[in-house]
């Protein structure tokens, strides 16, 4: 090993110096002390110690080891500046030990720390990334982080105030620091696009670490709740999407750097909460949502966000609601349905009283349910739940509802007989065109009960309507024409149902198995059904001025039998 290497240093577990003992001590007090220890116990002498938890690991040991070497002599630059002085604080490198010495040298080179260029700034700010707690406990992070600010300040019209107990030149703290009044900006200003000029620093500081830019928010006052700053709140959705973008390449980011976030999420939903209404469109709050979403904000900040986006739901497009799942729940969905109920649900409450409102989201919820359908992994619960969150009045017609559970029995060819059946109880057959219930007749991935029971609904809807006169019995519906006359060809029609005592399960079966094996038969039943309706519509100015009696009505013409239904 030599006389001159008589101490061997490990450093954080990773490398080991071999140094000159009287060198290194000659300016680390802290390793002067170790070194006594150690010959103290061991009683040899060639010493060894271990040093953890060093500042900058090796690298930053390696440049102290140099500046020893060089006795005392090291060029300090903006880049390696906090480093060295993060270290010559730890290894108690003071003018009581060396004149001259490196924790001297550092703070002599941060004084000048307010004649810096902004990117100077920046660049000791990022330095400091991995040796921060050390940094911090120094002073150094405040120190240029109210240079930083005051380089903003200098800049832009964002104004940077001190409190009565602080100064703006003070470079010993920032806690009285905040933005002042005229910082928020109007959305009047924001849509002339006076933003952007404000915001000439948002990319330059999206390269500081998360712990970095919350010190920052809480040297400003505006951390959590207080955040009452539009180009704060603007400039943290601006960091969180950026710093989610450096990790998409990960499938799910670590928990701990997500971590490491949440804070600064909260804050920028305080904020979009407190900016107001006006201050963020529809759509706007929708992006807020998605860049929040990866960091697990805060119940109630999520809460409050989504309270917001349900109030003005009318004005979302379907690419609003096309919000993507997490990717450890990706097995449920490729989309976030339960966040649209969530939304739905929402705005029923505050806007169930207007009608316009309501048809305008009940359109974009089944243009949304078109657009779920093919997914396979979604479940009919989950579809089941997206449809049935609106009140049948916000829609006109459920034509794009029955459309919708088409494409998902048609994506998911595995759905049990019951799980279809609860599947069409969305539907109101009532609002159903008759087109749309010809095909719902025809449809085989429609269970037969179903069918039959959307035709006799909408049979029943329409005589009702046109004729004001009809008669519901027990186990079967008669509908009874105005003029026997006029109604030679199909005199009445009469759906024969099974009684009430018979079981369900059975019923469904039998009904079942028959109907497929007689679909030929449906698909006539429906062509008749369709002529009849045809054929009653064109006689409706005839049943207004020809009154009907009991016995003709009830009497069956002779001619053609009845078109039975079932």
């Amino acid at each position: 090993m030599g006389r001159h290497c008589d101490l061997q240093i490990y450093i954080n577990g990773q490398q080991t110096f071999f140094l000159n003992e009287k060198t290194i001590s000659a300016f680390s007090g802290r390793l002067k002390k170790l070194i006594k220890q150690e010959k103290r116990r061991s009683q040899i002498k060639n010493s060894g110690i271990e040093v953890d938890d060093f500042p900058g690991g090796p690298d930053g040991f390696e440049m102290v080891s140099r500046f020893c070497y060089n006795r005392g002599h090291f060029p300090v630059t903006i880049s390696n500046v906090s480093l060295l002085h993060s270290c010559a604080v730890f290894l108690g490198m003071t003018e009581n030990v060396s004149t001259g010495n490196l924790l001297h040298q550092t703070e002599m080179f941060l004084q000048g720390i307010f004649d810096w260029t902004w990117n100077d700034i920046v660049t000791s700010l990022k330095s400091c990334e991995s040796f921060l707690t050390y940094a911090d406990e120094t002073g150094l992070v405040t120190k240029l982080i109210c240079a930083l600010l005051a380089k903003i300040a200098q800049n832009s019209d964002i104004n940077l105030i001190p409190s009565s107990s602080s100064s703006s030149s003070s470079p010993e703290t920032t806690s009285g620091f905040r933005f002042s009044s005229s910082a928020r900006t109007t959305p009047e200003l924001m849509k002339q696009g006076t933003l952007a000029a404000k915001c000439w620093w948002f990319d330059d500081l999206s390269v500081l670490p998360p712990l970095i830019i919350e010190k920052i928010v809480k040297g400003l006052g505006a951390f959590g709740t207080e955040n009452n700053s539009i180009v704060l709140t603007r400039f943290l959705l601006y960091y969180l999407n950026v710093a989610c973008q450096n990790h998409i390449s990960r499938v799910e980011p670590p928990s701990p750097w997500k971590a490491d976030y949440v804070g600064i999420a909260d804050t920028a939903v305080y904020g979009v909460m407190g900016a107001g209404k006006s201050a963020f469109s529809c759509r706007g709050l929708f992006r807020v949502l998605r860049i929040i979403s990866p960091y697990g904000s805060s119940k109630e900040c999520r809460l409050g966000l989504e309270k917001l986006i349900g109030v003005m739901l009318d004005q979302a497009t379907l690419d609003d609601l096309l919000v993507s799942s997490s990717v450890l729940y990706r097995d449920r969905g490729v989309y976030d349905v339960n966040l649209v109920v969530r939304l739905i649900r929402l705005f029923v409450n505050m806007n169930g009283s207007s009608a316009q409102k309501l048809k305008q989201v009940g359109r974009l919820v089944d243009k949304y349910l078109r657009e779920i359908a093919p997914d396979h992994n979604l479940k009919a619960s989950r579809f089941l739940g997206v449809a049935e969150s609106l009140p049948d009045t916000a829609r006109d017609s459920f034509d794009g509802v029955y459309r919708s559970i088409d494409i998902f029995l048609e994506s998911h060819p595995s759905l049990s007989f019951e799980e279809r059946s609860r599947l069409c109880r969305c539907l109101n057959y009532e609002k159903l065109s008759l087109e749309a219930c010809k095909d719902l007749a025809k449809n085989p991935k429609i269970p037969p009960r179903i069918a039959v029971q959307a035709l006799m609904c909408q049979q029943q809807y329409h005589l009702a309507k046109d004729t004001s006169c009809t008669t519901v019995k027990e186990g079967h519906f008669m509908a009874q024409t105005p003029d026997p006359s006029t109604m030679s060809e199909y005199g009445q029609i009469v759906l024969y149902g099974h009684g009430k005592n018979m079981d369900a399960e059975s019923m469904i079966e039998e009904e079942n198995e028959d109907m497929r094996i007689n679909l030929q038969k449906m698909q006539w039943r429906v062509v008749e059904l369709e002529k009849v309706c045809k054929h009653m519509k064109g006689q409706m100015s005839k049943m207004v001025r020809r009154p009907v009696s009991s016995s003709s009505a009830s009497s069956t013409p002779a001619g053609r039998p009845l078109p039975r239904l079932c």
